[in-house]
């Protein structure tokens, strides 16, 4: 049994509210009597893509748990590179990551758009993925990972910023069947929908939660509910299963 702890949306800055409240999730699973295999965090780590954010990030991520983070709309490659993954990291393209863990495969792609809020697979992360995806050994699962939803999620703000276009990302998807999932955040609150066939799972904000046209008038986003955290629980009978907790 695989089990991941998937968070997102840390938008780490100067102010330590949002450092408390990722060190509140960091913590919580580090106190976990059968710790995680893994921690997955899908973008949006800086709040103003700052080499100082990222800094931060480095010391909150610390952990004896493999943890794999990738880009979203408010980092910055460059100052990513820098202050999260080290100088050892250069380049200025998109930052797409392949982690082996617990025998699967976390293909993390970076959808973030320099100077934008949508998401967007460019031809580079395209062709990387469908070429780690051909490299997979038969029968591994595989779970997919990037910031921006690939579908509407019904919120009139948000929706316009998902990925575009997803049909690409669709084909590769149905084409593999080694993938489980796909995984995503951006939303900043726990929804689960289908993409391509497959579970698409969104992991709750770190640092707030947003509020559904439905659930009344008033700021896009709450910080008076607690961070959350989802755990995505693979079994040897090849089932999803998604939990979603709130940490307090």
């Amino acid at each position: 049994m695989l089990v991941i702890a998937h968070l997102s949306d840390t938008h780490l800055d100067s102010h330590p509210r949002s450092a408390e409240r990722t060190a509140r999730v960091m913590d919580y699973l580090h106190s976990l009597p059968r710790p995680v295999d893994a921690i997955l965090i899908t973008g949006d780590i800086a709040d103003h893509g700052e080499v100082a954010e990222y800094e931060i990030a480095a010391k909150l991520f610390d952990s004896p748990l493999p943890v794999m983070v990738c880009p979203g709309n408010h980092d910055v490659r460059d100052a990513y590179r820098k202050g999260l993954l080290g100088a050892d990291h250069g380049g200025t393209g998109p930052i797409n990551t392949r982690h082996d863990v617990a025998g699967a495969v976390f293909l993390l792609a970076d959808s973030s758009v320099p100077g934008a809020d949508e998401g967007h697979l460019d031809e580079e992360t395209m062709a990387w993925l469908a070429d780690e995806l051909a490299s997979v050994p038969a029968g591994t699962p595989t779970f997919i990972a990037l910031h921006h939803p690939p579908v509407i999620l019904h919120h009139p703000v948000i929706d316009p910023m998902r990925l575009l276009p997803a049909d690409p990302l669709a084909a590769l998807v149905a084409a593999h069947p080694p993938v489980v999932a796909v995984l995503t955040g951006h939303f900043h609150t726990a929804a689960a929908s289908t993409f391509a066939g497959r579970p698409l799972r969104i992991a709750p904000g770190v640092v707030s939660t947003l509020r559904m046209p439905w659930e009344g008038e008033g700021a896009l986003t709450t910080q008076t509910q607690p961070p959350g955290v989802a755990f995505h629980v693979y079994d040897d009978a090849g089932l999803l299963t998604t939990h979603y907790r709130v940490v307090v």
